[in-house]
């Protein structure tokens, strides 16, 4: 039997991961020098109102071998294939662990079949081609055409972000606490994509919170043909506000077909702070794989 597992760091909705039992790996993330996993043992509800005190010491860390380890076995065992989508390598360490686990496991399972594939993506971006290869398999597609979908779609997600609050950036050292406290002060906000590369990469800043939200509208109509009448996703760092003045946006603009919405985890959502907003859409339509999403 085949199966395509992801981790949490897609932030596929819980509703969508129980509809379609979906297996998502936990991303860990450290409070207080305690461990907690992403959607197991701490929910995002949780996670953003200790993440609200900037005081908390809170870090993450990618899914090391050993947990790869126990999370593949009962595939092995069982004499299953997996397709295992992961966390983009341009921003964690996902995919290398991941690869150290199958050659332990090849070691006693020889014939383990285990793709792991690099999804140069993030949160719902991520989510987005996860469910994209869940659809396929579900209505009967082989493996080889699922592996090779998912080098089309991975080439053709757009993500762009922007954040509500500098505090977390300069707390992580990703903004020097000088030039993080100037733009705070004048409001600035950053406006992020995950790159070609996978990576997060900063194309714009603008000034106050509406403005960036407008951007990355602007961003999508730049940068994609295939809005109206295709599949978007939104996420926010539990901000629902703020996610019904963007859904409002995309609905009047973009007329999409659908929106996905989820909440930001805490693989991303541990530097961003609560706010976080990010839109993610394709560059192109579904190509010769189209029959599986009518």
């Amino acid at each position: 039997m085949l199966h395509i597992i992801t981790d949490s760091a897609s932030d596929l909705p819980k509703n969508y991961i129980e509809a379609h039992k979906i297996h998502v790996i936990p991303t860990p993330v450290v409070i207080d020098d305690v461990d907690y996993f992403d959607g197991k043992t701490i929910n995002t509800g949780e996670f953003y109102d200790i993440l609200d005190d900037i005081k908390r010491d809170i870090k993450t860390y990618h899914i090391n071998p050993a947990m790869f380890t126990d999370a593949f076995m009962p595939y092995a065992q069982a004499g299953d294939s997996v397709i295992y989508l992961c966390f983009s390598t341009g921003i964690a360490g996902t995919y290398n662990a991941a690869n150290i686990a199958k050659s332990n496991i090849l070691e006693d399972y020889p014939d383990f079949d285990l793709t792991i594939i690099d999804s140069k993506s993030a949160s719902i971006g991520f989510g987005m081609l996860v469910s994209k290869l869940v659809t396929m398999l579900e209505k009967g597609a082989s493996k080889e055409e699922i592996i090779e979908a998912a080098d089309y779609f991975i080439s053709h997600i757009k993500h762009v972000f922007t954040v509500h609050t500098l505090a977390y950036l300069i707390k992580g050292g990703r903004l020097t606490k000088f030039k993080g406290v100037i733009a705070e002060t004048l409001d600035m906000k950053p406006i992020l994509i995950v790159d070609n590369n996978g990576a997060l990469s900063l194309i714009k800043t603008v000034r106050g919170r509406k403005k960036s939200l407008r951007y990355l509208i602007e961003y999508a109509k730049e940068n994609s043909s295939y809005l109206e009448n295709h599949d978007v996703a939104i996420c926010h760092g539990e901000d629902p506000e703020t996610l019904v003045m963007l859904e409002n946006i995309v609905q009047a603009e973009l007329h999409p077909s659908s929106i996905l919405t989820s909440v930001v985890g805490c693989a991303i959502g541990a530097h961003t702070g609560r706010g976080i907003m990010g839109f993610c859409f394709f560059d192109a339509d579904d190509g010769k794989y189209t029959d599986y999403f009518k």
